[in-house]
């Protein structure tokens, strides 16, 4: 696993150290991190001879490529963004091939929408105008994906994943990260200012509903998966206002106030609803958690 440090790498792991044995499980990233278990090897994901030695040290059948830089990070240095998040991609696909890798898992994300997507109950297939070089640089990814598959046969498998709320990690970089800090800042300091506007509604989904849908996609049988690009998935939508409706039912001190940022722009061009219907007849995707239960759970743990 490349970026293994990341929000959903450092649960992932877990997740598949559980399934796999921990000593089956590589974890990769540019720094050690403390906490974690088992094999860790220190990479830069953008070195191709570093990757093919750690592939070929371990004889790795399976590449999970979480490695990259989020949408508002991202925007901050657009060519490093597209080295780490394109071109490295890239030199997984050609190694991927080289050493006969079973199966690789590329995360895409609603990133790759833009303002002439359909927000509302975004289809599986439309119209693709990203506003973002990590949008662009995923879209690039997805397209890479589906060619490495019908031109070499790989067996690539995605997600376009919506804002990803955890408590384990704080997300750093995302237009979605408000979704996380208001329920740290909730607990700490009983008030939190929200970088997009009141009524900006996006589409989330939570952490175990993350390491499900991405297991069971890696475990579904080959012929049932119909794309190798990403597939749609979403667990509930919902808006800074609601958030705070729904977290003062436990700490009523709550205030928020909103100081919209350059995120707000990122925001506006994306999804608020989306249509994963696709992901739930291929592998039978279906979230556990609804915004109500992702509040008390976020809530129990943090505290």
């Amino acid at each position: 696993m490349t970026g293994s440090n990341g929000q959903i790498g450092t649960e992932l792991v877990s997740a598949l150290q559980k399934k796999h044995g921990q000593d089956s499980v590589i974890a990769t990233d540019l720094k050690d991190n403390e906490n974690s278990e088992g094999i860790f090897e220190f990479l830069d994901v953008m070195n191709f001879e570093r990757v093919e030695r750690v592939i070929k040290k371990y004889n790795v059948t399976q590449i999970y490529h979480l490695a990259a830089l989020l949408s508002s990070s991202g925007e901050k240095n657009p060519a490093l963004t597209w080295r780490i998040n394109l071109d490295a991609y890239l030199n997984i696909l050609q190694l991927a091939h080289k050493h006969k890798i079973e199966k690789i898992f590329f995360p895409s994300t609603i990133g790759v929408f833009g303002p002439t997507t359909p927000r509302i109950n975004t289809p599986q297939n439309t119209s693709f105008v990203p506003g973002t070089v990590y949008g662009i640089s995923k879209i690039t990814g997805e397209l890479w994906s589906q060619y490495y598959r019908n031109t070499y046969g790989l067996d690539i498998r995605g997600i376009r994943f919506p804002g990803v709320i955890s408590y384990a990690t704080i997300p750093k970089g995302g237009t979605t990260d408000f979704a996380v800090e208001i329920f740290f800042e909730a607990v700490k300091n009983k008030k939190y200012d929200c970088f997009l506007k009141a009524d900006t509604r996006l589409p989330m989904v939570y952490m175990p509903d993350v390491l499900k849908a991405t297991l069971d996609l890696m475990e579904a049988p080959k012929e049932d998966i119909s794309i190798s690009y990403a597939y749609n998935i979403s667990g509930f939508s919902l808006t800074p206002a609601e958030l705070n409706v729904a977290i003062k039912k436990y700490i009523p001190e709550l205030q928020i106030t909103y100081t919209p940022d350059k995120r707000q722009k990122i925001a506006d061009s994306w999804s608020e609803t989306i249509d994963d219907s696709l992901a739930r007849k291929d592998w039978n995707w279906s979230p556990a958690y609804d915004m109500e239960s992702m509040v008390k759970d976020m809530l129990d743990n943090i505290k």
